[in-house]
C-alpha cells in the first residue's frame, strides 16, 4: 500500500438551507443546517485513503470543538491525524454556506490553516519525506506550499497539486511539482491569463492533468495531447468531485498504476462520487468502486 501525505486545509462547513436569501438586516427562517466535515486537504486525504492509500494528514486546527470534530472524522475513515497541530486562540477553519433560491453564498473563514507555516512543515519533515506521494492545494499559504515542492524536489519526493483556490504559479513552483491538477479556469491562472494554454501543456508532458468537468481530463504525454473522457453518471451533488479525483489520482499512482490507468481511475471515482450527496460522505471505497 502507498503512502499519501496531504499538507493542507481542514475546515467545518455550516451549512444553511432557506427558501429566501436574507436582505441586508433581514432576519428569514431556514429549513436546515448541518455541520460537515471539510477543506480541501482533508477531503483529498479522505479520498486517498477510502481508495487504497494509506493516508496521513498534516495541518492545523483550532483548539475548538470544530478542530476536534475534524480530528475525529478523520480518524473514523482512517486517516492518520498524528500531524494535526492544534492552535490555541485560532478557530478551526469554517466555511459558512447559505443555500437559497437554487444558489449558494459562501463566507470561509481560514483560521488554524493559516498557522500551517514553515515551523509545522520543519516539525513534520520526516513524514513527508517518508511519503510516496505529498498531495497540496492552495488553502493554506502559499509560502508553505512553495517550501514543501522545494524540500520534495530536494529529497526526490513526488508531489501532487491541485491548484485550488488558483493564483499564479513561479516558475520554480510549475518545475518542481510531479503532477498538477488544474481546472480550465485554474489553469489560465496559474499559467498567466494571456498563455496560449494548450502551447504551455506541451512544455510539461504528463504535468499538468487538466480537468474539464463532463468533458473528460486532457494532458499532453510528449506526442500527442490525449482526452481521456469522463463517465456518464446520474448527477446528484457535484461537491467534492474535484477532491475525489485528486485523492484518487495520488492513490491510484502510489500504487503502481500508470499515469492514463490512474486518470481513468480517478475519473471513476469522480463519476461514483457526483451520484452521491456530500463530499467526503459521497466517496467510494476501493470496494465500492470494483463493484460499480
Amino acid at each position: 500500500m502507498g503512502k499519501v501525505v496531504v499538507v493542507g486545509s481542514i475546515n467545518v462547513d455550516m451549512v444553511f438551507t432557506s427558501e429566501k436569501r436574507p436582505k441586508a438586516g433581514e432576519t428569514v427562517l431556514g429549513n436546515s443546517f448541518s455541520l460537515i466535515p471539510g477543506g480541501k486537504g482533508a477531503n483529498q486525504a479522505v479520498a486517498a485513503g477510502k481508495l487504497g492509500a494509506e493516508s496521513v494528514m498534516i495541518g492545523c486546527v483550532g483548539s475548538d470543538s470544530n478542530g476536534e470534530f475534524s480530528i475525529d472524522n478523520l480518524k473514523s475513515v482512517n486517516v492518520g491525524t498524528d500531524c494535526i497541530d492544534i492552535v490555541n486562540g485560532v478557530p478551526t477553519g469554517v466555511a459558512n454556506i447559505i443555500v437559497a433560491e437554487n444558489d449558494n453564498s459562501i463566507i470561509v473563514i481560514p483560521g488554524a490553516n493559516y498557522e500551517a507555516n514553515r515551523d509545522v512543515i520543519d516539525k513534520y519533515k520526516e513524514v513527508i519525506l517518508s511519503a510516496d506521494m505529498v498531495l497540496m492545494q492552495l488553502e493554506i499559504p502559499l509560502e508553505t506550499v512553495e517550501y514543501v515542492l522545494e524540500l520534495c524536489k530536494k529529497n526526490n519526493v513526488k508531489v501532487l497539486l491541485n491548484p485550488a483556490p488558483a493564483v499564479e504559479l513561479s516558475q520554480s513552483a510549475i518545475e518542481s511539482a510531479s503532477y498538477i491538477t488544474p481546472n480550465e479556469h485554474e489553469l489560465k491562472i496559474i499559467l498567466g491569463k494571456n498563455c496560449d494554454t494548450e502551447e504551455e501543456m506541451k512544455k510539461y508532458p504528463n504535468k499538468l492533468i487538466v480537468t474539464l468537468g463532463s468533458k473528460g481530463v486532457k494532458y499532453f504525454d510528449g506526442n500527442e495531447m490525449k482526452l481521456i473522457p469522463s463517465n456518464k453518471v446520474e448527477v446528484v451533488d457535484t461537491t467534492g468531485a474535484g477532491d475525489t479525483f485528486c485523492g484518487a489520482l495520488a492513490a491510484a499512482l502510489v500504487n503502481g498504476s500508470v499515469l492514463e490507468e490512474a486518470i481513468r481511475f480517478a475519473n471513476k471515482a469522480a463519476a461514483y462520487a457526483i451520484t452521491k450527496l456530500g463530499a467526503q460522505s459521497g466517496m467510494p471505497t476501493l470496494e465500492q468502486l470494483k463493484n460499480n
